[in-house]
């Protein structure tokens, strides 16, 4: 039988750090450092857009560096778990972006991101992948236990 690793809460020194990586991540897209980027994404990444495009990590460099889409940037608050030396994300994300007009648009939803501690300390966290949900119309409605929530909140 085979034994599954435990999912653990983030502690918060853990935590911070992977804030604190993906506050690098979210400046370096809006600033189109590109060498920052590729520093904190694994080579092996996939990032999958709130449309369903799929880019792999040169991909999504190469979108950065030709079409700067990112204007601006705000994360919600993030649930962190951890499987051994993984990290999964996952929160509100809303992007500003600009058109391919020119203008800008604004898309929120929530993001799934997954990391992976670098065999080498000194490189820290890396990005593995990221996708995207954009917020759309609720078609269920809410869940008792979401009301109650939202009733505590």
């Amino acid at each position: 039988m085979a034994t599954t690793a435990s999912v653990v809460v983030a502690d918060e020194a853990t935590a911070a750090a992977l804030r604190a990586v993906e506050e690098r991540r979210l400046q370096a897209l809006l600033e189109g450092d590109l060498d920052t980027l590729d520093d904190l994404f694994d080579a092996s990444l996939v990032h999958i857009h709130a449309p369903g495009l799929s880019h792999t990590k040169q991909q999504l460099l190469e979108h950065v560096a030709m079409r700067r889409p990112y204007l601006g940037t705000s994360r919600g608050e993030l649930t962190i778990r951890l499987v051994g030396d993984v990290a999964i994300m996952t929160g509100e994300l809303v992007n500003r972006l600009r058109t391919k007009e020119g203008g800008e648009r604004t898309l929120g939803g929530v993001a799934t991101q997954v990391l992976v501690r670098a065999d080498d300390a000194a490189l820290g966290w890396r990005f593995l992948s990221f996708q995207m949900t954009p917020a759309g119309e609720q078609a269920w409605g809410t869940l008792p236990s979401e009301q109650a929530k939202g009733a505590r909140a």
